[in-house]
């Protein structure tokens, strides 16, 4: 098998993560879209929460892209 071809394979098995991460989030967003629903008070307390659950979901995803350019170009 040639080089090209291994890097290639790499990059995207490397990539597999990003399922994971699209599930995450889904679940994310939908768990904080029910607790507004169900508790609109509660939003300014969620909002924070949200937003780091989401970044900290979002740099897995990110990583996993990085790793992923890094096999195929390098």
């Amino acid at each position: 098998m040639e080089l090209e071809a291994v890097k290639l394979l790499a990059g995207a098995i490397a990539l597999l993560p990003l399922a994971g991460v699209a599930l995450g989030l889904g679940k994310i967003f939908a768990a904080y879209n029910e607790a507004i629903g169900r508790n609109p008070g509660a939003a300014p307390l969620l909002d924070k929460k949200f937003m780091f659950t989401f970044a900290v979901t979002e740099a897995l995803g990110i990583f996993a892209l990085l790793i992923a350019f890094y096999l195929v170009f390098a």
